[in-house]
């Protein structure tokens, strides 16, 4: 059995993500910071192999303390994790700043670093990062989220070419709006007015960016790396 690590597991992204990856036979390490019974809900749903494993990827010890929770070599990340700030830059404290980066970018690399070497030496793995469509195009009053998922952007890119010749794919899926908790904050009409700016006409499910990460994963996208892939019913692209 091939075993996947799904940062943000709790998640409606993460969950449909696992989900979809127990359909295609994965056994599961399922990560969570606080929605513990979210996990444990998900994993009495699923009939794979799943572990769920706590910690805070916002810390500087956050992955160290996911690490030490992992007891089988891992052939498959996708580094899901994520929480987005709105408002002005200028109204952000430091120290949110400093989380933000260490959630969705300085975490991630040292994850990745650190379950590498058994990829490596099998010459076989897959690495999924699920970025933003703000990654890609910026968004005022969300800069610092835009930043980070800039830089798994560009971490997706660089970290492909240096990992094709050990035979490791690594790609990002970069939703747009997608019905999740994110979205919980808008109104009815708030939400069709995004809506009517999507040409598709509609908000996106988390199943589709499930089905995304799962080609991706498959031998269909096996000479596909360093691809930044749209779901966002072609919302600014």
């Amino acid at each position: 059995m091939n075993y996947a690590l799904i940062t943000g597991a709790s998640g409606g992204i993460g969950s449909s993500i696992a989900r979809q990856l127990a359909c295609d036979g994965y056994g599961l390490f399922l990560h969570y910071n606080k929605n513990k019974e979210r996990v444990e809900a998900l994993q009495k749903e699923l009939s794979v192999y799943t572990t769920a494993v706590q910690a805070d990827l916002s810390e500087p010890n956050g992955a160290d303390m996911l690490l030490e929770q992992i007891d089988r070599p891992i052939d498959v990340i996708v580094h899901n994790c994520g929480n987005s700030y709105y408002g002005l830059i200028t109204d952000m404290s430091d120290g949110l700043v400093q989380k933000m980066v260490q959630l969705h970018v300085t975490s991630p690399i040292l994850l990745t670093k650190k379950l590498l070497p058994s990829m490596i030496k099998k010459k076989s793995g897959n690495i999924i990062v699920v970025s933003s469509i703000w990654g890609l195009t910026g968004a005022s009053c969300e800069v610092v989220y835009s930043m980070v998922k800039g830089g798994q952007n560009a971490f997706v890119k660089a970290l492909a070419k240096e990992l094709a010749p050990s035979g490791i794919r690594v790609n990002a899926v970069a939703p747009g709006a997608i019905r999740t908790e994110m979205l919980q904050t808008f109104s009815e009409d708030e939400l069709q007015s995004i809506a009517d700016d999507i040409p598709l006409g509609r908000i996106g499910e988390p199943r589709e960016v499930a089905k995304t990460v799962s080609f991706l994963l498959s031998e269909a996208a096996s000479y596909i790396t360093g691809q930044i892939i749209n779901v966002n019913g072609g919302w600014y692209c």
